[in-house]
């Protein structure tokens, strides 16, 4: 017997006709314990809310590979796949497509994160993460992420 109708959840049915889009996310953790989060710019969808930093995973990339190329576009920081740790996943189904997005932590790196895509960066503590407006798929990692760190 399913436990608390979870087979009645609001996910029921939704999605199946939307395509999947494949996008990885890291939580990068500085030496005080912040995360840095980013601020949609003006001009693309859901712009002014924030974010974890990441971005599309191509066809035939993989998640990993898709950070360490994403974070020396958007930061300018150097990553080593080997010091991302996979956390949690985000799947949500937005009008039209369906997100699924790892999430990976992450405290080495060389550079100091720059914006270099008009975006506005913050370190925040975790427990102050959900004072930022995210996007749906990005707000029940903030629970996640202010319960381990």
């Amino acid at each position: 017997m399913p436990l608390g109708g979870c087979w009645d959840a609001p996910f029921a049915g939704r999605g199946r006709d939307l395509k999947t889009v494949l996008v990885a996310a890291v939580a990068l953790i500085d030496g005080d314990g912040r995360v840095l989060i980013a601020q949609r710019p003006e001009g693309k969808s859901m712009a002014g809310l924030w974010e974890f930093p990441g971005g599309k995973v191509r066809p035939g990339e993989l998640p990993e590979t898709a950070l360490v190329r994403e974070l020396q576009e958007e930061l300018g920081l150097d990553i080593t796949e080997t010091c991302l740790a996979p956390f949690t996943f985000a799947s949500h189904a937005y009008d039209d497509f369906h997100l699924l997005m790892p999430l990976y932590l992450c405290r080495v790196w060389n550079g100091i994160p720059e914006p270099k895509e008009g975006q506005t960066l913050k370190w925040v503590r975790p427990e102050r993460l959900g004072d930022y407006p995210m996007p749906p798929a990005d707000k029940p990692l903030v629970a996640l992420l202010r319960d381990f760190l």
